[in-house]
């Protein structure tokens, strides 16, 4: 299952034209097309505020995310969250085998599928909902619909490339995949 669907990129060409401003002083002559000067911020050192033309490149996407990594991708609080699966309203009637990753412990899904049987079958008192609620596993997954930006997963991208995580690495194998991508992996 890949764990990044749905991908739209928005502002390309209109960031590369304006990442020339700098430099120009007839702004009716400023194209869209790539340039050295382009490629050169777009690899310029993070933090440099040279690469800031990549704040205007917009990606939406749906993530699909273990609660583990959701976690963690909630310390980066320039990535937004659009709308998500809730497992508040629906995690009685999730198929809990198919949402959880190949790590979790069979007998952990065993109790939880028994406190979701429960309360399914009538036994649908606060407290049931919270004992299944609290018992989630963090291998529970989940997706979201997610807007960033360039800039932004290129921190994320440095970050995040060689995580003990899988999800990390897979998610930076999708950014490889974005156009002009080596303005966010810094590659030739």
């Amino acid at each position: 299952m890949a764990i990044v669907n749905n991908v739209q990129v928005y502002g390309l060409e209109n960031s590369i034209r304006a990442a020339k401003f700098p430099m120009a002083t007839d702004l009716e002559n400023l194209t869209t097309e790539k340039s050295k000067s382009t490629d050169s911020l777009g690899k310029a050192k993070m933090g440099s505020g040279h690469d800031n033309f990549l704040n205007g490149i917009i990606v939406q996407f749906d993530l699909t995310f273990s609660l583990k990594a959701w976690t963690e991708m909630q310390r980066y609080h320039f990535i937004d969250f659009i709308s998500s699966q809730s497992t508040m309203h629906r995690i009685t009637q999730f198929d809990l085998k198919e949402s959880c990753n190949e790590y979790v412990d069979k007998r952990i899904l065993d109790i939880l599928q028994e406190k979701v049987d429960e309360y399914n079958n009538g036994d649908r008192t606060s407290e049931k909902y919270l004992e299944i609620l609290y018992n989630i596993p963090t291998g529970f997954r989940l997706t979201a619909a997610m807007t960033t930006n360039y800039r932004q997963l290129k921190t994320i991208y440095h970050q995040r490339k060689s995580h003990r995580l899988p999800e990390w690495r897979e998610f930076c194998k999708w950014i490889e995949t974005l156009p002009e991508h080596e303005w966010i992996t810094e590659s030739n």
